[in-house]
C-alpha cells in the first residue's frame, strides 16, 4: 500500500470515530434534555398540588352544605384544611371590607355580595351558584293550623322574622309586601339560624326562614309552604376575595361548590339550581 492510500485510510477511521462520538453526544444530550424536561413536568405538576387553609366566609343557611364540602374537599387534597365562619351575609360583608381575613366568600343575595365588590374586595365577578326560597318553619305538628303567610298576621301568635338588613329578612318583606300584609314580630334576629332556633326552643309559634333551615331542622319544626315565597326568591353568589392567601386552593374549593358533586350536596339540601 502507498504512503498516499495509508494516510486516507487514517483520515477515515478517524472521520468514522468522530462522527460516532457526535452520535454518542447527541444521544447523550437527548436523553439529558428529555430527563430535564420530565423533571420540570414532575417539577410542575408537585407545584400544582393544593395546600394550606383556606378560610370561607358564608352565609348562614349554607352551613351544613358547606360543611359537608370541606370535609370532601380536605378528604381529596390532602395537606389542605377548610375553615368556616358563617353568619348574616351582611355582618359578614361589612367584616370584609373592614379587613377580616379571608378567601372566599358565599353570600345569600346579590345585594349583600355588592357590599364587597362595590369596596373593590372581590376578584373577578362573583357566580350565581344556587337560589334558596322561604318556607314557615311552625312548631312540631303545626298546632296552631298555620296554613298561610296570613295566617302569621294573627295577634294571638309570636313570629321571629330576620332582621330586614339580612337577605332571608329582606325576602321576607318582599314576599309580605307582594301579599299586602302586614306582620310584627316578636323579634328580629340577626340570621335565619337564629330565626329558626327560636321555634326549635319554642319561644315562639312560627319564623319565616329558607327551606333548607327547615330540612336541616327534621323533626324540630314542620314547614308550611306558601305561594308568596315565589315572589322572593334569593340567588347565592360565590366570589374569590382579593385578599386572598392562598388563590389556587381557593379556587378549587369554589370550583368543588360549582361542580356537579357540589351541586347534588346542594340540592340534597333543598336549594334550588341556580
Amino acid at each position: 500500500m502507498t504512503r498516499s492510500a495509508r494516510r486516507t485510510r487514517r483520515m477515515l477511521q478517524v472521520t468514522g470515530a468522530g462522527a460516532a462520538l457526535l452520535a454518542l453526544s447527541a444521544c447523550s444530550s437527548s436523553d439529558s434534555d428529555s430527563s430535564t424536561t420530565s423533571g420540570s413536568a414532575a417539577s410542575d405538576s408537585a407545584s400544582d398540588k393544593l395546600s394550606g387553609t383556606v378560610t370561607v366566609f358564608a352565609a348562614a343557611s349554607l352551613k351544613e352544605s358547606f360543611t359537608t364540602l370541606g370535609k370532601e374537599f380536605e378528604k381529596a387534597h390532602p395537606g389542605t384544611k377548610v375553615t368556616f365562619s358563617f353568619g348574616g351575609s351582611d355582618t359578614l360583608a361589612a367584616s370584609i371590607t373592614a379587613g377580616a381575613p379571608a378567601d372566599v366568600f358565599a353570600s345569600a343575595s346579590l345585594k349583600t355580595m355588592a357590599i364587597v365588590t362595590d369596596k373593590g374586595d372581590a376578584q373577578g365577578t362573583p357566580a350565581a351558584f344556587v337560589r334558596n326560597q322561604l318556607e314557615i318553619a311552625a312548631l312540631p305538628g303545626n298546632p296552631d293550623g298555620i296554613a298561610s303567610l296570613k295566617d302569621l298576621t294573627k295577634s294571638s301568635l309570636k313570629v321571629v322574622l330576620c332582621d330586614k338588613t339580612v337577605p332571608c329578612g329582606a325576602a321576607a318583606q318582599k314576599a309580605l309586601d307582594a301579599s299586602e300584609l302586614k306582620l310584627t314580630p316578636v323579634s328580629y334576629e340577626e340570621d335565619v339560624r337564629s330565626a329558626l332556633n327560636k321555634v326549635v326552643l319554642k319561644e315562639a309559634d312560627a319564623a319565616v326562614v329558607y327551606r333548607t333551615d327547615v330540612k336541616a331542622a327534621g323533626d324540630k319544626v314542620e314547614g308550611v309552604d306558601f305561594p308568596e315565597s315565589a315572589q322572593a326568591v334569593n340567588e347565592y353568589p360565590i366570589t374569590l376575595l382579593k385578599g386572598s392567601k392562598n388563590v389556587g386552593t381557593a379556587k378549587a374549593f369554589i370550583a368543588l361548590v360549582q361542580s356537579a358533586d357540589g351541586q347534588k350536596v346542594l340540592t340534597d339540601a333543598g336549594f334550588l339550581q341556580p
